[in-house]
């Protein structure tokens, strides 16, 4: 597609407008229209940082060990605040399947074997700067190591959901699922059920 060739894009101006949980920043962009026509655009941008999140299966059982917790997000918007995902959290400088291995032994207290890396996401490129890198990973449902729940030093507070595959995949056309990382991660768990399992 030929349509983007002229357009393009440059940082003109970017300002630190909040710091905290998340940051903030102020752009001002010069963009140059598909047209040839060039426009200043003054655009927000949330940076949280880079994340990674894995699916937990279990071939064995046909389980899947996901997580609920509290989210802000949603708690603003008047929904259930409690959302049911997979484990998930910044790389703090890790390198993306160390993080995941991490926060899954954190969360789950599952200690994760064979990791299928599968792909980066971002949930809305628009306005957020996060980088979601996607993971399954193979547990034992039978051997857990800790308790998980998350850090307490975190004020992570986090109930450990086991579920079969299929049911759990059932929640997303019941509207049951909001999260956009863990519906994609289900998807591809379904998908390739077969490989997960042959392991």
């Amino acid at each position: 597609m030929t349509f983007f060739r002229k357009a393009g894009a440059r940082l003109v101006e970017s300002t630190q407008a909040y710091k905290g949980w998340n940051n903030l920043y102020r752009l001002i962009i010069d963009y140059t229209r598909s047209d040839g026509e060039t426009v200043q655009l003054p655009r927000e941008v949330i940076d949280h940082g880079s994340a990674g999140a894995i699916l937990l299966y279990d071939p064995a059982r046909d389980v899947v060990v996901l997580v609920r917790q509290f989210r802000t997000a949603t708690f603003y918007l008047g929904l259930d605040p409690f959302v049911l995902e997979a484990a998930a959290g910044l790389l703090d400088g890790d390198d993306p399947e160390a993080a995941v291995r991490r926060e899954a032994l954190e969360e789950t207290g599952y200690r994760v074997g064979k990791v299928f890396p599968l792909f980066s996401t971002f949930g809305s490129p628009g306005a957020l700067a996060e980088e979601v890198h996607l993971f399954v990973g193979l547990v034992d449902t039978t051997a857990r190591e800790a308790a998980g729940g998350g850090l307490l030093d975190e004020h992570e507070d986090i109930e450990v959901v086991e579920l079969p595959l299929d049911e759990a995949f059932a929640m997303i056309g019941e509207a049951r699922l909001p999260d956009a990382k863990t519906i994609i991660l289900l998807q591809w768990a379904v998908m390739n059920r077969t490989l997960l399992q042959a392991v």
